[in-house]
């Protein structure tokens, strides 16, 4: 890998980090990480921007305040919401497979990025579940739904249009694999 592929990780592991630090406070906040992720794999392509969410998620695994309210450590890594954020990397994954397999046009890149929204949604939802029912005791699918993925969706789908629209403008300026 040549170090002009590590300087982009990096940057945009600090991107992504940045967005989490960007909060709208509501019940549950509302960060721009996702925006992140999708900018990531978006503008480096499959391999490097899932490393750099790769990158960002072992940062805050090992305590750095990485995370949404400079929040960091394997603790809240492993909590009930973490799912959500181990998602993020299963959510690069399924971007790269999917722009890997259809190209990275505007078309392929919103349907990348709308499953990999939902394989994060399904792996959080599944995390949260379990640990909630560990720790606290049952709860039900629509209850989890209702307070960790449908508020979530209309902002979620406003960050994949905003992405779209600065990976059509950015592109040409980051440097290909």
């Amino acid at each position: 890998m040549k170090t002009r592929d590590l300087t982009l990780i990096a940057v945009f592991a600090a991107v992504i980090t940045v967005c989490a630090w960007i909060s709208i406070p509501a019940a549950v906040p509302f960060t721009l990480q996702t925006l992140g992720i999708f900018l990531a794999v978006g503008l480096l392509g499959g391999r490097r921007g899932t490393i750099s969410v790769g990158v960002y998620l072992l940062l805050g695994a090992v305590g750095a305040p990485v995370f949404s309210g400079f929040n960091g450590g394997i603790g809240y890594l492993l909590g009930a919401t973490g799912g959500y954020l181990l998602g993020f990397l299963a959510m690069a994954a399924v971007m790269w497979g999917l722009t890997a397999a259809l190209g990275d046009g505007p078309r392929a890149m919103a349907l990348a990025m709308g499953l990999g929204l939902l394989a994060c949604y399904a792996l959080g939802t599944a995390w949260f579940m379990a640990v909630y029912t560990r720790t606290r005791g049952a709860v039900s699918l629509l209850s989890v739904l209702s307070s960790c993925v449908f508020p979530f969706v209309l902002p979620d789908l406003l960050k994949l249009g905003l992405a779209l629209l600065l990976i059509r403008r950015l592109k040409g300026l980051v440097p290909a694999a």
